[in-house]
């Protein structure tokens, strides 16, 4: 699939655009968006992506179409976790809710731009060494082991390296001021959190950009889809994250399933690189004849897995226990922090989330709520603490 100049202008622009829009006409104004909002728009981005992909299938082809979907697929998965992390990163340091969503646009661009470097790195590196692909078959591999072992999630969590040495560079206050990088204090122009915050946002994107691209490039070798299946995967990135809020915890088999999607690609990139082998230490140097992975087949197993690990999660007990004590845990922290949400009707909402919460934790089978009790005391009193704080607001009205 050949690309003139021109498509690739138009095709820029308009993400450049939708980004545009995106900020002036949803974040400028901080706000926390409706469950009703962030749907409409949520599905909107997806209908932009998927008519796009239809365009590229009629106009580029069939396997090519089929490329596009599968890199889209795979990379909306991959951002899927992304928000994993960008939720324990704003809880961890207590981002305003309404306030989020200016730290999610700016991550989004920010990964815009660091993969779309990776990508260009990446294409240069394919056309002029073969064996490349051996080392991105092999990144994917250790990627999808690491997602099998709790102890190699330290890029998943609110404490990564990145975040580590961002608290070391820069010397924040102690209070937000709206969504403002800087403010005054005693005098004097001093950081605000929220740049710290973005500073984490941005490095750990990068870190996301290491398995991300190389999983792309075992799907299709073609620049113009790579690029645009990542754009359209972080495009509605934001809205995303609002209504799935609530149910990110209760996927608790996706690192599974995208454990693996990763290890199938790895294993595909792997045997390309047989099939076109330039090592004198492999077979002499010769090529060596595998088997062929075609792109239908890779867009089947991963739209495959991802089905598979999205009905075993929303299925298991495990999963709806899990996910309600989260929640009950995030929504009282939520609600007894004024500064992270100060406005009375959503902090109604909130305490409602936890009330349904806490019938679903009674709800479940007395040895697990006997275990849950037990093991998480403190929680219990936050909830407390979180009854309390409503008692006293109701009274007062």
């Amino acid at each position: 699939m050949e690309v003139s100049g021109l498509v690739w202008t138009l095709t820029i622009v308009a993400i450049v655009a939708l980004l545009a829009f995106d900020f002036f006409f949803h974040v400028r104004k901080a706000h926390t968006p409706s469950l009703g909002e962030a749907a409409r728009w949520s599905a909107l981005y997806v209908g932009i992506a998927i008519v796009f992909g239809i365009g590229v299938w009629v106009f580029g082809g069939t396997d090519t179409g089929a490329e596009y979907f599968a890199g889209y697929v795979t990379e909306k998965a991959l951002s899927v976790d992304n928000l994993f992390v960008f939720l324990i990163i704003m809880a961890s340091f207590k981002v305003p809710r309404a306030d989020q969503q200016k730290v999610l646009l700016f991550g989004i661009v920010f990964a815009l731009i660091a993969r779309t470097g990776f990508i260009l790195l990446g294409a240069a590196l394919i056309s002029t060494f073969s064996w490349v692909f051996y080392g991105f078959g092999l990144i994917l591999l250790l990627t999808a082991g690491n997602l099998l072992r709790p102890e190699g999630e330290d890029a998943h969590s609110a404490d990564n390296f990145v975040i580590r040495i961002a608290k070391r560079l820069f010397h924040t206050t102690e209070r937000y001021d709206g969504d403002k990088m800087f403010t005054i204090e005693n005098g004097k122009r001093v950081m605000t959190p929220m740049l710290l915050v973005m500073v984490a946002i941005g490095g750990t994107d990068i870190l996301f950009a290491l398995d991300s691209i190389p999983a792309i490039f075992g799907l299709t070798q073609n620049v113009y889809i790579v690029f645009t299946a990542t754009a359209f995967s972080l495009l509605g990135l934001r809205q995303l994250y609002f209504l799935i809020d609530g149910l990110l915890d209760r996927l608790i088999y996706l690192s599974y399933g995208l454990a693996a999607i990763l290890g199938f690609i790895g294993v595909k990139l792997i045997l390309e690189a047989l099939n076109e082998n330039t090592l004198p230490f492999i077979n002499g140097g010769e090529h060596v004849e595998t088997v062929e992975v075609t792109t239908g087949l890779s867009l089947t197993v991963i739209l495959g897995v991802l089905a598979v690990t999205v009905v075993a999660s929303l299925l298991s007990p495990k999963g709806k226990a899990q996910n309600a004590v989260n929640n009950a845990r995030r929504h009282a922290t939520a609600y007894v922090d004024l500064d992270y949400e100060a406005d009375p009707a959503e902090r109604e909402k909130i305490f409602a989330r936890l009330l349904e919460e806490e019938r679903v934790i009674k709800a479940l089978p007395a040895d697990v709520v006997d275990d849950f009790r037990a093991k998480e005391a403190e929680l219990v009193e936050l909830v407390r603490r979180a009854h309390a704080e409503h008692d006293e607001f109701v009274n007062r009205r």
